[in-house]
């Protein structure tokens, strides 16, 4: 498949052109468009046990559509839901993506959750969890707000906030850790940090939905109480 991302990068329009026969993999609620003739699928991707954890612990819908071309090829439009860029990824590595990034992807790329272990990355939506990218192909990811890409040297290090994380290869190590003491912890708006070190590249997003759903949540308006009289 070819993709070319278009209006980049705050509200970016992926499309898809696909040869005659050629399938993509597209995450629910994902496409946008198509041209004439595509043909769709829905399939719990990799069996109900793999469908089930990718939902319940990677974020991600536990059904996936599966787009055909016509003979004489065709393409797709996909987006995210939230405002922010789209990136593709050629894999040919496992990586680690942030927990509703997933847009599309090559019929030869697996999506799976992974699990953390003490390595968690506690601030992402996916808890405990991210999505684990493995296989050959290119992968379509979302962000929310724009995309920044960081590259370490050996040994170098640097600190993120993990709300902000959007992917990384699986190689690269990591930990995760509170920032400061617990008056920081509780009071600083600042929680969990990855320290991750390189050499390698890592992707963040500008904004941060935690962030964003913290500032909203407290200004949406209340129901009102009711009270009954005896």
């Amino acid at each position: 498949m070819q993709v070319e991302l278009l209006y980049q990068h705050a509200y970016t329009l992926g499309q898809v052109r696909l040869t005659g026969g050629e399938r993509v993999r597209v995450e629910a609620a994902s496409m946008v468009g198509m041209s004439g003739g595509m043909t769709l699928e829905t399939t719990a991707t990799g069996g109900f046990l793999k469908s089930l954890q990718r939902s319940l612990l990677g974020g991600e819908s536990f059904f996936q559509n599966i787009y055909t071309a016509p003979a004489q090829g065709g393409d797709i439009l996909v987006a995210p839901s939230l405002p922010g860029d789209l990136m593709t990824l050629a894999i040919t590595e496992p990586m680690l993506v942030q927990s509703g990034a997933y847009v599309a992807s090559d019929m030869g790329v697996e999506i799976d959750s992974k699990w953390g272990g003490s390595k968690s990355f506690f601030g992402t939506g996916g808890g405990f969890f991210m999505l684990r990218a493995q296989g050959q192909g290119q992968l379509i990811v979302s962000s929310y707000g724009a995309l920044h890409q960081i590259t370490l040297a050996a040994g170098e290090s640097y600190t993120l906030d993990t709300g902000h994380l959007v992917a990384l290869p699986e190689s690269m190590p990591f930990k995760t850790r509170s920032i400061g003491g617990m008056k920081t912890f509780l009071f600083s708006g600042e929680g969990i940090v990855a320290d991750l070190t390189g050499p390698g590249k890592f992707f963040i997003q500008t904004r941060s939905q935690d962030q964003f759903l913290s500032w909203l949540i407290p200004k949406l308006p209340k129901a009102p109480s009711t009270s009954s009289n005896t």
